[in-house]
């Protein structure tokens, strides 16, 4: 009888940038980053001179809410399957 290459009770091993300590340190960090842009915004929009770079925090501001809202979907389902499992 052969043994079985995969079995069902084996724990699948995470890499430690997909685990739940790093993905709310990512979170942490984009959301820091995007009150940094939210700055950065309402000092381009308050000062004449700097009203053409806007593009700049804002272009900031949606690529950190993108990774914000990539990682709080993994998270949220990395816990939705860890609470299921038992």
């Amino acid at each position: 009888m052969r043994l079985t290459q995969n079995p069902l009770f084996r724990r699948t091993i995470t890499p430690w940038y997909d685990s739940t300590a790093a993905c709310i340190i990512v979170l942490i960090f984009t959301l820091l980053v995007a009150g940094f842009s939210f700055v950065g915004i309402n000092v381009a929009e308050g000062e004449p001179a700097f009203r053409a770079y806007v593009w700049l925090p804002l272009l900031l501001l949606l690529l950190s809410l993108a990774v914000s809202a990539s990682t709080l979907l993994r998270l949220v389902q990395r816990l939705q399957g860890h609470y299921e499992d038992g």
